[in-house]
């Protein structure tokens, strides 16, 4: 399928810097290696995955700039919604300190693995994300894009 009906940010080139910093950072692919192209293999990120799959930006307070389907629906936002989001509301307040901590090990270390922490959804309900990945998203020359974690299950709080 043609990637023109991919949100911006869900777009190959995207997809294809979120799987090679993930592989560079864990020594593992975060996807089947079956794609014979860089659009099939972004739109499966974006809508088959079964996982859910956010980055943010590098801003002081850093911003959702993707989150496929599996995140949208389990947080309760549409792309637009998520990606005006500052990542840090993802979280209730007196969440924020194990989150902030599990950043600041992937920040130092390039990546962490093994995190559950509380979430909220866009209507105010909990729900723990769990067995995360979290990782640095650098390109091939090492230029710092974000961070990506992935959620491989979840469960309501």
């Amino acid at each position: 399928m043609h990637h023109a009906n991919l949100p911006d940010g869900a777009n190959p080139t995207f997809s294809r810097l979120l799987l090679s910093s993930y592989e560079r950072q864990t020594g593992r692919p975060l996807c089947p290696a079956a794609w014979s192209s860089d659009e099939g293999a972004a739109e499966w990120l974006y809508r088959q995955a079964p996982f859910g799959l956010l980055v943010h930006d590098t801003a002081d307070d850093p911003v959702f700039v993707y989150a496929n389907r599996t995140a949208q629906q389990r947080f309760d936002y549409t792309w637009q919604e998520f990606t005006a989001l500052p990542s840090r509301l993802s979280a209730a307040p007196h969440d924020q300190p194990g989150r902030d901590s599990f950043i600041a090990s992937v920040a130092a270390n390039g990546h962490a693995s093994g995190y559950r922490g509380l979430r909220r959804t866009r209507t105010g309900g909990r729900f723990w994300i769990e067995d995360v990945t979290m990782w640095n998203v650098t390109d091939a020359d090492g230029v710092h894009h974000g961070q990506a974690a992935v959620f491989h299950s979840w469960s309501d709080a």
